[in-house]
């Protein structure tokens, strides 16, 4: 059961500029700067929901290409949910396409999936369980 929007994801080309633009202009401090697989990020509180702002560390990056063919911008929404597991067999059974069938470890030892944008109008899902099982 999905429990609330946990973050939006952001795609940036240069994520120092975007960590200080947000923090200026809406005088929200960032967290630092972390690295994951080929992707550097950083997140913005913004009461229960956070804006996850993301670039890639090579130009092959799947942040890149996003950029690349739709520019900067809203990445994926992330809902959080309560079990993983069962909500992808639950999407599975529904006919949704998955990109995920099977959840794995984040920058933060949550469980996250994606659902594919061709199953949800054309937005990336993140699936993510921010407890442990």
């Amino acid at each position: 059961m999905i429990k609330r929007i946990h973050h939006i994801g952001l795609a940036v080309a240069d994520l120092s500029g975007a960590r200080r633009f947000f923090e200026d202009v809406f005088q929200i401090s960032s967290s630092e700067a972390e690295s994951f697989g080929e992707l550097i990020f950083s997140f913005l509180p913004a009461g229960e929901t956070a804006i996850e702002m993301l670039q890639s560390t090579t130009p092959d990056g799947v942040i890149s290409k996003f950029i690349d063919s739709r520019g900067q911008g809203i990445h994926h929404i992330t809902f959080e949910v309560d079990d993983i597991h069962a909500e992808l067999q639950r999407l599975k059974q529904k006919g949704v396409r998955l990109i995920n069938e099977k959840p794995y470890r984040n920058a933060h030892n949550q469980w996250v999936a994606f659902i594919h944008p061709k199953s949800s109008y054309g937005v990336l899902v993140e699936l993510l369980q921010t407890e442990n099982e």
